[in-house]
């Protein structure tokens, strides 16, 4: 695959010319030289965690071991209660899967298909399995490693799978305290929720040699077997919006170079008037819009969102986020997302000040503050039935801290600074003058409804991002590796082209109604595949999910709908600049007496 294939290989130009990318850099081990297991976490569907602790699998490079007990003695098995027992069994009904590390690198799991002798692969591996409605724990595991050899007396590991077994406690034959043997005929360990259970947990390692080479240790993990699918939908998004471009950019000039051509003529002007209604709004269309602060607030936020998007998916295209670093790519979209306050702010600033707006240090702060407040709040919120569920996944307070003073230390003072730059700056420059007495709006066609605007608008993005979009669901709610930036990058650039196609389209027959009301109208229009995703979302939790308990349910629907706002917010911007644009170059276009 080209993709993964060029992400190695710009690590690899990286590694030798002596420069790493953080995270990326190979560790050689020595033979017998101890090497750390370390558990990354327990999932289920939507609730997980990503903090790393130790082990206690004592693993050194090259050594094989038959089976060993872990965590406990011969004499000392596992005891859990009643109730103990029962939250694990409800964890492996609920398909629970662990997940554990090895020099950076995620255990892995083989699924072969018996129908179909396809062998798929699976991140982490089972917590147990059902059998006539009882619960069994795989309490042994038999942990695979593969290493490659760089040099005469330096290894590097390059896999880790698991093969996960269920083995009864009266099953075990012991040499030692710590060591042990596994019949043949085995029986598998129950999790017994009425008396409580007790168990051992063993394990076994098996080393073997490669011929994968370091860099491409990761080629299991991000070789996604639906690059043809991708493909598929790229180029099929691509033809469908050239041929919608040709049509609208034919509609589009011949009909205003046609409105242009009269309303330049000095013949029969009264008629002219009559067959087209957008010059008849020549002063009104740049009246200032009701909220102009709100406003300003919205474009702001989404150019944040925006630049921080743009820089993030361009970034992780080349292969600088790799999932070897891990974190990066979140942690590069936070730290983006507050140095974008500046000009963010700036921007904002200046389209408040178009817009006649004279407390800028009020609108900077409802800039700086009104999305990151519902996010915040969102997450704060959430954070405690994470905490009530003892998951890793719940934030520290620590955290929480950091992100504070992120939020409140450097993006507020930098949209500050953008603002008090931007309101300095002269207004941005409008081809006609406002009327004083606002003109009347007439009533509108039925289909010029704001709604109906919306579901219309809507349908060209959404059907641009939805295979991507997809892939990133399944990569979010069902533990998936996602990767393929480079496909992510051209559905980004196709989002912005077809949003900004819509808005125009939209706004333009708006003014042909004589509705100069357009600023809040082409922002909520724009956003108009929004509503789709919120749609989408509900469809992929009842078909693709199997959710029952509330906690999970909760956290969806919070972090959907994060998901929604800032897409609406991103669309929306991007859609009220093109209009924007397109508003300012037609009426620059015509002599207005």
């Amino acid at each position: 695959m080209f993709q993964v294939e060029f992400v190695f290989l710009v690590n690899l130009i990286l590694y030798s010319h002596g420069f790493y990318v953080p995270g990326v850099a190979p560790v050689e081990f020595k033979k017998g030289q101890r090497i750390e297991v370390k558990a990354v976490k327990m999932t289920s569907e939507v609730l997980r965690g990503d903090r790393i602790v130790n082990t206690n699998y004592e693993v050194h490079m090259a050594e094989n071991i038959k089976c060993k007990l872990l965590c406990h003695k011969r004499n000392n098995p596992m005891n859990w209660s009643v109730e103990e027992s029962e939250k694990v069994a409800s964890r492996i009904e609920h398909e629970y899967f662990v997940h554990l590390l090895v020099d950076n690198l995620p255990v892995a799991t083989k699924i072969i298909n018996i129908d179909t002798s396809e062998r798929t692969i699976e991140q982490g591996y089972r917590l147990g399995f059902m059998s006539k409605g009882k619960a069994y724990i795989n309490n042994h595991l038999k942990l695979l490693l593969k290493y490659h050899r760089h040099s005469q007396d330096s290894y590097r590991v390059v896999g880790f799978e698991v093969e996960t077994f269920s083995v009864d406690k009266d099953h075990l034959t012991f040499i030692d305290d710590n060591y042990c043997q596994i019949g043949s005929d085995i029986k598998p360990q129950l999790v017994n929720e009425d008396t409580g259970t007790k168990l051992y947990f063993t394990y076994s390692v098996e080393w073997g040699e490669s011929d994968i080479e370091w860099a491409s240790r990761w080629d299991i993990y991000l070789g996604m077997k639906d690059v043809q699918i991708h493909w598929f939908s790229i180029v099929n998004s691509i033809v469908v919006l050239f041929f919608l471009s040709g049509i609208l950019t034919m509609i589009m000039v011949r009909t205003l170079r046609r409105d242009i051509a009269k309303y330049n003529s000095d013949e029969n002007i009264e008629d002219m008037i009559e067959e087209t209604g957008w010059k008849l709004v020549h002063g009104d269309v740049f009246r200032p819009p009701p909220k102009r602060m709100l406003f300003a607030a919205v474009i702001g936020s989404g150019i944040q969102i925006f630049l921080m998007a743009l820089i993030t998916i361009f970034i992780a295209m080349l292969g600088m986020l790799s999932p070897a670093s891990r974190g990066a790519l979140m942690t590069s979209a936070i730290l983006l997302y507050v140095f974008m306050g500046l000009i963010a702010g700036y921007y904002s600033a200046r389209l408040y000040n178009t817009m006649k707006g004279k407390q800028w240090k009020q609108a900077a702060f409802l800039t700086s503050t009104l999305y990151p407040a519902i996010v915040f709040g969102t997450c704060f919120f959430l954070n405690f039935f994470i905490m009530g569920k003892h998951s890793s996944g719940a934030v520290p307070f620590s955290t929480m801290l950091a992100l504070l003073c992120l939020w409140f230390c450097i993006s507020v003072p930098l949209v500050y600074f953008g603002y008090y730059f931007g309101c300095r700056k002269q207004p941005f420059q409008h081809p006609v003058r406002t009327n004083f007495i606002p003109r009347k709006v007439p009533e509108q066609v039925w289909y010029m409804n704001t709604l109906i605007c919306i579901m219309m608008a809507g349908i060209l993005p959404f059907g641009a991002v939805f295979i991507e979009l997809f892939f990133i669901f399944n990569a979010i709610w069902e533990n998936q590796f996602y990767y393929l930036f480079g496909f992510l990058f051209l559905v980004f650039c196709i989002l912005v082209v077809s949003v900004s196609q819509i808005s125009i389209v939209m706004v333009y027959f708006q003014l042909c109604g004589e509705d100069y009301h357009w600023w809040w109208k082409s922002f909520i229009i724009s956003g108009g595949s929004a509503v789709y995703i919120l749609i989408y979302s509900i469809f992929y939790f009842f078909t693709k999910l199997e959710i029952t308990e509330f906690i999970p349910t909760l956290l969806y629907i919070g972090y959907t709908g994060l998901m929604v706002l800032t897409f609406w917010l991103l669309t929306g911007t991007i859609g009220f600049f093109a209009a924007y644009t397109f508003i300012r170059k037609i009426y620059a276009a015509v002599k207005i007496d």
